[in-house]
């Protein structure tokens, strides 16, 4: 039996996380790792308290993104104690928007990981010190 790569493996287990979003657009979750180990989570969805896309639908920006929702990324860097984020990978079932682009960076992480494409323009901006690897 051949085992799963670690980054296949953390990649599985944020498509799991990614069951608990609450978008009706797109359901991504993100696993931050530290020395093999998870030190946070995050899935996509509303703010604490407020309405789900599920209850009321999303809430559509110009660019016809759901902003009712903070991103998985966004979520999982929250939930985390801030000094184990430094030098930490992030392992994301879509490829980051450019403003978690910028928060991974921000945070301190130096790998990412994600399987589904979701390119932009403007991430070759905010992730160039960081190994960004795509496993689709």
């Amino acid at each position: 039996m051949n085992r799963k790569s670690w980054d296949e493996y953390f990649l599985d287990i944020a498509q799991v996380v990614s069951t608990r979003s609450t978008c009706n657009r797109l359901h991504v979750g993100c696993v931050i790792v530290k020395d093999k180990h998870i030190i946070s989570t995050g899935y996509n969805g509303s703010i604490h308290g407020h309405a789900h896309c599920e209850e009321e639908g999303c809430l559509l920006s110009d660019e016809k993104r759901c902003i009712r929702c903070l991103h998985a990324e966004l979520n999982a860097v929250l939930h985390a104690e801030r000094d184990k984020l430094k030098g930490a990978a992030a392992y994301v079932t879509h490829e980051p928007c450019e403003n978690c682009a910028k928060t991974l960076a921000q945070a301190g992480i130096k790998k990412i990981v994600y399987r589904n494409a979701y390119p932009n323009k403007w991430n070759k901006h905010f992730l160039k010190d960081i190994e960004v690897v795509h496993l689709p």
